[in-house]
Order: structure tokens, then sequence, then C-alpha cells
């Protein structure tokens, strides 16, 4: 699995993860989604879960903003890259917030290169 963050707002997790999983095997869809039993915490937009996704596809990234639409809460989507290729010690992700279809930020997330791949908020912004 690529590691990319996508997460939920707090105390959504479960309802997120089952209903995605509905939602793709009625599509076709083979996609496995595991939670990371981590806490990823912003300032501007509050609390995530954050959880793993088999596939990366735009289909599964539109069901990531419907399920944000349909429990009404707040997504992050992540995997998205800066164009300079830039050798860095940590590896770096930047994330969308979601709230419905709408981005409401975006968030820069850094990582150890190595060992526990915890992401840490570099940056956020309010759009």
């Amino acid at each position: 699995m690529k590691e990319y963050a996508y997460g939920a707002e707090k105390g959504n997790i479960e309802n997120v993860i089952s209903w995605l999983n509905e939602q793709a095997s009625s599509d076709g869809l083979k996609l496995n989604i595991k939670s990371e039993d981590y806490i990823l915490s912003t300032q501007n937009f509050g609390e995530f879960e954050l959880f793993s996704l088999s596939d990366d596809s735009l289909t599964v990234r539109k069901l990531i903003s419907k399920a944000g639409k349909r429990f009404g809460i707040k997504m992050i989507e992540g995997g998205y890259k800066e164009k300079a290729r830039i050798i860095r010690r940590r590896k770096s992700d930047y994330a969308k917030v979601l709230k419905g279809d709408k981005v409401i930020g975006h968030l820069e997330l850094e990582s150890a290169r190595f060992g526990k791949l915890k992401w840490e908020v570099k940056s956020e912004e309010r759009r």
C-alpha cells in the first residue's frame, strides 16, 4: 500500500470505513481499507482519525468525498505531491481538507522516511 494520508473526523471512522466497503463492493471495486489507530490534530480543522487504502484511483477519491457528504463530516484526502523533485530527509505529503464536495483547506504533512510512519502537520491553510 502507498502511504498517503486519508482521514475522517474523529469519532466517525467505523461508519466511514463500513460505508466505503459497502459502496466499493456494490461498484465492483476491490478495496482494502485499514484503520491506522492514529489521530492527526490540526489547529484550524480539528482532529482526524487516519486510515489507509489499497487503491488510490479517481473512483475511490470520489467515494471519499461522498462519504464526507453523507455523514456531514470533514475528510482528509491525501496523496498530492509537489512538482519539484527535491530530496529530503523526511517524507512529505499534501492533502485537501474536504467538507462534502467543497475544499475548505490544505495540509502539508511530514513523516520520517524510515521507521514509524506517523504523519505530522507541518503547515495548514484555510481556503
